[in-house]
């Protein structure tokens, strides 16, 4: 049977004139149809959108866990797969000419500001004092909450949460967006990366739904990492002294500070994407490499630096021991409230789900990212540069920054200050542990520079991805309405589910929203496994692989 060349076109229409000229109609308002039906209902009808969601939010917690933990795994294996495979790892993303545009130093660099950035600076304190009280380990009886005993599983478990799997799931992404585009010549957009498996029915409404899905799950993502950035934006300027009417007496932040900090962000980033071929996000990110630096060294020279290097090296090697059971485990609930088993799986579906579905609805963002940067590198190179260094950096900023804070706390020095404070104020309350009042309010300023210009980065970026799928793959400047208009829907749908209920609406809305594009990432990763093996073949038989090489007429698989 003839080996069938490589599919090196497929046609999206898009418009040639109007409102939407550049743009695949059909993509671009269906996937705005949905996003404003959901803000308006969100608005509208509060208490039976948070009805609806948190029923299929406990339904898929419930009946797909399993899923979200084995397709991880999934990506997990796949990307170590095709890293070490001698005939898939020298594959380059690109044509063999194809030099990388950015320098090693310089690609290392982005993949660090990548790897660092809204979540980081929330949950790097928060998320290691929360393990130290109660994580798996701590519930099963193997070590006691809130001593030295609790620590080293309390590492495990973040670095679990920020490390391999979830740059594992970015890779495959960003793996399949890369491969088609530069080797075969295909658009930059989700519907490219299933072409060994759909063809050319991915003109269709295959690929309308696949785009879609994309659209809506990076909505969903990035405003559950905006929510968590403009909880903690808002109690760092209630630190800095910006009155009491920011916060409500549940230490919730206010409507209205949400409305104004929402107003300050997405303003601020629409002005940066407005700005044209990246000015405003080159600036900001300068800022943001800048003040992370500056950050991180004064947590590894002023804090627990003895305790933080020992969580780091020993974390890591506790998680990587851990790491071949942790793949596949799933814990499911016996119906008995308060069994260890119950515990379990609701400890699991708040912790691990809900990271997992975070990491898939934040995949085509990130993903779309670093396909962009890694062209002319080899498969190799840019699985461990995309998996490893990354999860490296996550690990350092925990170890030091979390490990500064659970040092505090188990010396008696914090008093219960860091642990008796929310999610979004602990890195503050840190601060505030370790220095006097003047040198806290100077630190908290910068942490609060930090986040603005992360937040807007993030959002600037989302508003040009998400243009980018929508235009068919057109990473070229896009009409002012566009941008206008995603940097309103962002900020209306991190509104609107805030007010509704708090970062647990977002986190409701998102789990729902990453399960349709999880499946996408399924197939992408199947599309990838067969392209990688097809192009074996041609090699072996002296075909072509690359789309400019390609002159056969055959139809194409």
């Amino acid at each position: 049977m003839p080996i069938k060349p490589p599919l090196t076109e497929l046609p999206i229409e898009t418009a040639d004139s109007g409102f939407y000229r550049g743009f695949a109609k059909d993509v671009a308002i269906t996937a705005k149809l949905l996003v404003g039906g959901l803000v308006i209902w969100a608005v509208a009808f509060p208490d039976n959108a948070g009805s609806v969601l948190s029923g299929l939010n406990a339904f898929i917690l419930a009946s797909f866990n399993f899923w979200y933990v084995y397709v991880m795994a999934f990506f997990f294996l796949t990307c170590v797969g095709v890293a070490a495979l001698p005939a898939s790892g020298r594959m380059k993303l690109g044509h063999p000419d194809d030099r990388p545009e950015f320098s090693r130093f310089s690609w290392i660099a982005m993949m660090f500001g990548a790897g660092i950035g809204i979540g980081m600076l929330t949950y790097a304190t928060g998320e290691p004092i929360y393990h130290l009280q109660n994580n798996p380990d701590i519930i099963q009886g193997h070590a006691e909450a809130s001593t030295a005993d609790a620590v080293r599983s309390a590492n495990k478990w973040a670095f679990l949460h920020w490390g391999l799997h979830a740059w594992a799931s970015y890779a495959i992404v960003g793996l399949a967006l890369a491969y088609f585009a530069f080797r075969r010549g295909l658009p930059l957009t989700i519907r490219s990366a299933l072409t060994p498996l759909f063809g050319k029915r991915l003109s269709g409404p295959l690929g309308l739904i696949i785009d879609v899905a994309a659209v809506v799950a990076t909505v969903l993502g990035v405003a559950q990492t905006l929510g968590f950035g403009v909880n903690q934006f808002v109690a760092g300027i209630h630190r800095v002294g910006f009155g009491d009417w920011l916060l409500t007496e549940a230490g919730a932040p206010s409507n209205a500070a949400i409305a104004v900090a929402l107003l300050v962000i997405v303003g601020a980033s629409t002005l940066s994407a407005l700005s044209g071929v990246g000015k405003g996000i080159k600036w900001l990110s300068n800022i943001n490499m800048v003040l992370s630096f500056a950050l991180l060294g004064f947590f590894l020279i002023f804090g627990a630096t003895l305790f933080g290097l020992q969580s780091l090296f020993v974390g890591i090697f506790d998680y990587l021991t851990a790491l071949p059971a942790l793949l596949f485990t799933v814990w499911n609930s016996d119906g008995v409230d308060g069994s260890v088993s119950s515990q379990l799986a609701d400890w699991q579906g708040g912790w691990s789900i809900f990271y997992w579905a975070w990491w898939v609805a934040f995949a085509p963002f990130v993903g779309m990212f670093l396909a962009r940067i890694s062209k002319g590198r080899t498969i190799r190179e840019y699985v461990l540069g995309a998996v490893i260094v990354p999860s490296l950096m996550c690990f350092v900023w925990f170890a030091l920054v979390g490990g500064t804070a659970i040092e505090l706390e188990l010396s008696g020095m914090a008093q219960n200050a860091i642990i008796g404070t929310s999610l979004s104020d602990q890195l503050f309350a840190t601060l505030a542990v370790m220095l006097n009042d003047t040198l806290a309010w100077i630190f908290s300023i910068m942490v609060v520079v930090l986040l603005l210009t992360y937040l807007v980065t993030s959002a600037d970026s989302a508003v040009l991805i998400i243009n980018t799928i929508n235009a068919a793959g057109d990473e070229g400047p896009k009409a002012r309405p566009h941008i206008l208009f995603w940097g309103g829907a962002l900020a209306l749908v991190v509104g609107a589910l805030l007010m509704l209920g708090g970062l647990g609406a977002i986190q409701t809305a998102m789990i729902i929203g990453a399960l349709p594009f999880s499946l996408v990432m399924v197939l992408m990763a199947v599309s990838v496994l067969k392209a990688i093996w097809r192009d074996s073949q041609r090699e072996r038989h002296g075909l072509a692989t690359l789309h400019e090489q390609s002159r056969d007429t055959t139809p194409a698989e």
